[in-house]
């Protein structure tokens, strides 16, 4: 604080100042005005890749990633709430998403291009980051639907439909939890298969949450064997007689996955189309594994899109005359945010590179799943309640990216199964029902 002396030399200077003088100097020079009262705007922060995972990206690759993350900022986020309001499917991306050319991105051989599951987890994390139903929609024709054929499926039958479904000619979908059973899948399929005596296979039962297939050109189907109780995978066309599709109606979540009750009902299957090398239920588990780092990296990709959009939103909200990310409280929560998200995103990035080592474990799998979809909930609660009242409406974004994030915390394995395969990893016992 200024002393009294202080004060009277300050005043004996200014006393002697002409005001008059002032005024007509500034007048005469009002560039050196604007200079003196121009103030440097603060420079907001969107960057949600705080730790630069993504510069570890050969510049190929990152290419890829960049192409695709413009694609979902110039042509999906424009149009895509307004899908997700009327519960539908927008069929007119999927020729713009075949020339991405992201389908079937980490298979060797088939017309696919052979990259590392990185680079696929990183795209499935793009497409989230704007739209966590697209990156769903591609996870199961691309992941779950191709991987079966991919790791179970004979030469001959990768020879035929692989090329198809990469060039997205032929869509696919995958059935595995039924009505009844979802967690318990592993012991407790009711779908049954029962191979006849000319060679063909008869299938029936249910299919419940099958993404894609209400318009899916084919269905992969787990079936139990009622004579040997093997579980066996089958190709089946949407044009099989016996094989029938009903949407399943009033989702809040991922509203724009078309999601089918399936009923088989003495479905005729031709030996040419069970997958050849599926003989058990550790032939499905594999296929399983494989995806569930995508849907980590689906998790990350939805918080990456929450985070930037509570950054931006705070940086143009005004409360009590200013904008409300200058308030100690938001930003402690998003300096939390950030850290979850960061936190994340280097626990996926390990788990790919483990993958591309060939040296992913189950329990690795399941850790970063749980885990990484526990923080994804924290992460959008957090957005929701900065955004207040605005929070609860559409057109700011953060409710669908809340809602959307209750399925991928569901699915490919609930919280307390991945959390089980992991406790049995550290114990030694096995502590399932």
């Amino acid at each position: 604080m200024a002393s009294f002396k202080d004060l009277k030399k300050i005043y004996s200077i200014m006393k002697d100042v002409n005001i008059k003088d002032i005024l007509k100097f500034i007048e005469k020079n009002p560039k050196l005005l604007k200079q003196f009262s121009k103030q440097k705007e603060p420079e907001l922060n969107l960057n949600s890749d705080f730790y630069n995972i993504f510069h570890n990206l050969s510049p190929e690759d990152n290419t890829i990633r960049l192409k695709v993350r413009n694609f979902m900022d110039t042509e999906v986020k424009p149009i895509i709430n307004d899908y997700w309001y009327k519960d539908e499917f927008p069929h007119d991306l999927i020729p713009l998403l075949k020339d991405l050319d992201i389908c079937g991105l980490a298979y060797k051989g088939y017309g696919c291009q052979n990259k590392s599951t990185l680079l696929d987890g990183i795209v499935s994390a793009e497409l989230a980051r704007i739209d966590p139903s697209l990156s769903t929609f591609m996870g199961v024709h691309s992941g779950l639907a191709m991987g079966s054929i991919y790791l179970c499926g004979s030469e001959e039958q990768k020879e035929y439909w692989l090329p198809k479904m990469r060039e997205m000619q032929i869509i696919g979908s995958f059935g595995l939890t039924e009505p009844l059973v979802g967690s318990a899948v592993a012991g407790g399929l009711t779908t049954t298969c029962k191979k006849n005596n000319d060679g063909t296979w008869t299938l029936n039962g249910q299919k419940k949450w099958i993404g894609n297939s209400t318009f899916s050109d084919i269905t992969i189907i787990w079936a139990r064997d009622i004579d040997t109780s093997d579980v066996k995978g089958f190709i089946v066309e949407a044009s099989n007689e016996g094989f029938n599709v009903e949407k399943i109606e009033g989702k809040v979540s991922l509203k724009i996955v078309q999601n089918g009750l399936i009923t088989l009902d003495n479905c005729i299957i031709d030996e040419k189309d069970r997958l050849q090398n599926a003989n058990s239920f550790k032939d499905t588990a594999k296929v399983l594994k494989m995806t569930r780092a995508g849907v980590a990296w689906q998790s990350v990709g939805l918080s990456m899109g929450a985070y930037e959009t509570t950054v931006k939103y705070c940086n143009e909200r005004k409360q009590f005359g200013k904008t409300i990310d200058s308030f100690q409280l938001t930003q402690s929560a998003l300096a939390n945010m950030l850290g979850d998200l960061t936190a994340m995103q280097n626990m996926v990035y390990q788990l790919s590179l483990l993958q591309d080592r060939n040296e992913m474990s189950d329990e690795q799998a399941s850790l970063a799943k749980v885990w990484i979809s526990k923080g994804m909930r924290r992460i959008v609660s957090t957005g929701r309640e900065l955004f207040g009242g605005n929070g609860i409406l559409l057109e700011y974004d953060i409710a669908k990216y809340m809602a959307d994030a209750e399925a991928l915390y569901s699915y490919e394995g609930t919280a307390q199964i991945n959390e089980l395969i992991v406790g049995r990893s550290i114990t030694g016992k096995q502590a399932f029902v």
